[in-house]
């Protein structure tokens, strides 16, 4: 793992992080004075002409980043009001500090004024609220949603959890949120992450050894969570160094989706791919292949004489193959090869009444099972994870993968890739319109193609997912499956200075 990965950190891990950095000698209230004036920043670069802002505060450190970045505003000529939330002389330590030196009136949520040219600064609460909002303050929140007022939050919108992107109760729907030192994972996940605006995260003084002192294990994907392990082509290569892929396909009305995932893992960089059919779809499918290949699958004795060739080294099956004791039993087969395999679609159908089987077959280390499920396929797989209110998308895909002893996608438009391990990534840059038929076999595809050109499966998965994201904002609104393939970018041209779209 690169040093440049971005971690996510947990609400209480940055407390923590806070505490430690204070007790090294580091001036809290000098980290609250750079936290609320990146805050007056992002309104004065956003809303210059705004003729008023009003100021939310709330009973915590939240709030004394408010009441900086109201004392900042003023200076700046900007005219301010703070409504609290409540009664301004119970807060304590550096919130207390910032209230004293803002010397203008304070007033309350209760007799707040807004116009509909009010900038609204949102500091009550941040991200880590773990209670729904009632009351006056949950009342003032959806008015000023209603009102579609301009909000800028401290931190988090008020309501997001900043752990699992819930939200409790109301939440802001902000245009900007301003966080400092790191993201929160609820920055990221649904659907607190749509709440978020544009995301700006702020280096507040707080040193770097005080976010890495405890080992991170899961960051925002990005190319540093996997360049390292990207296998460089060498000069004098041959095909069979970047791996042979094999892609099951349906019957003979059911061939798309595995050519849609074929296609896709050849021009994510495997040396060979081809589309193991059974006889009745192989000519449904040589009429749509060229640089693919073909081979006739049938049945078990057909699979049996396919492994024995042991170059062809990955696997991908469920794209329309069918759900049934005929996937069961490739699947057993197939693991007992011992080359890694690509789960999805009705291959992860195939399994929904006994998930302990892939457990079971694919134990053992280094992992070799990789599982793409969207939510209503998770929820058949896990569906006591998914029963589990209190755990996030992200604890649930760790659940899941320690369960299963695969890496998990859990797909969405908050992507998470998961280990048995622990580590974990928030995938970000996936369009909205990328929610199109055969996006996902596409995405399997690719996954499975760089797992056979010999990156480790996390980091394959993690890959394919960021690839994905980026074909799908290069093809464009109005992308149909067979776009993404041809706009998948190579590994080798995303470097250090790409970021999430």
């Amino acid at each position: 793992m690169s040093s440049a990965a971005e971690p996510l950190i947990l609400p209480a891990e940055m407390a923590t992080i806070d505490q430690s950095a204070i007790g090294s000698g580091i001036d809290g209230y000098r980290l609250m004075d750079a936290a609320g004036s990146a805050i007056s920043a992002c309104i004065l670069c956003h809303y210059g002409s705004a003729k008023e802002v009003i100021v939310l505060c709330g009973p915590g450190n939240n709030g004394g980043d408010g009441y900086v970045a109201a004392r900042r505003l003023r200076e700046s000529g900007v005219s301010v009001t703070i409504s609290s939330l409540v009664d301004p002389a119970t807060l304590r330590g550096d919130a207390a500090r910032a209230r004293d030196d803002w010397d203008g009136p304070i007033g309350t949520l209760e007799t707040i004024t807004l116009s509909d040219e009010s900038v609204v600064l949102d500091a009550l609460f941040g991200g880590g609220l773990d209670r729904p909002i009632v009351g006056v303050a949950g009342a003032v929140i959806e008015t000023i949603n209603a009102r579609r007022l301009s909000v800028v939050s401290a931190d988090l919108p008020s309501g997001v959890s900043g752990a699992s992107g819930e939200i409790f109760g109301a939440a802001f729907k902000a245009e900007h949120t301003v966080t400092f030192a790191a993201a929160r994972p609820g920055h990221y996940l649904q659907p607190g992450a749509g709440l978020c605006g544009q995301l700006q995260v702020v280096d507040i003084g707080i040193p770097d050894r005080f976010l890495n002192a405890d080992q991170r294990n899961l960051w925002l994907n990005g190319p540093a969570v996997w360049r390292d392990q990207t296998p460089e082509r060498r000069p004098t290569g041959h095909k069979y160094d970047n791996g042979h892929l094999g892609i099951f396909s349906g019957a003979f009305a059911r061939t798309g989706a595995a050519r849609l995932a074929a296609s896709a893992g050849l021009r994510a960089g495997a040396g060979l791919v081809t589309l193991l059919a059974p006889g009745a779809a192989l000519a449904s499918n040589a009429a749509h292949l060229t640089a693919i290949m073909l081979q006739r699958v049938d049945d078990q004795e057909d699979l049996d004489e396919l492994l024995r060739d042991t170059r062809m080294n990955c696997f991908v099956l469920g794209p329309a193959f069918g759900v049934g004791q005929k996937a069961r039993e490739f699947v057993h087969s197939l693991a007992r090869c011992g080359n890694p395999l690509v789960l999805d679609a009705d291959g992860l159908t195939a399994f929904s009444d006994q998930p302990q089987s892939l457990g079971e077959w694919f134990a053992g280390k280094p992992v070799r099972l990789l599982l793409t499920p969207h939510h209503g396929e998770f929820a058949r797989l896990f569906p006591d994870l998914v029963a589990d209110a209190s755990l996030s998308k992200v604890d649930r895909a760790r659940a899941a993968a320690r369960q299963s002893n695969a890496v998990v996608l859990y797909k969405g438009p908050d992507t998470v890739v998961a280990s048995p391990d622990g580590r974990a990534v928030i995938n970000a840059n996936a369009p909205a319109w990328l929610a199109t038929a055969g996006s996902g076999d596409c995405l399997a595809g690719v996954a499975g193609g760089l797992i056979a050109k010999g990156m480790p499966v996390f980091e394959a998965a993690a890959a394919a997912a960021y690839l994905h994201g980026a074909a799908g904002h290069a093809a464009g609104q109005g992308l149909t499956a067979e776009d993404l393939p041809l706009h998948l970018p190579s590994l080798a041209s995303l470097d250090a200075g790409d970021t999430n779209e």
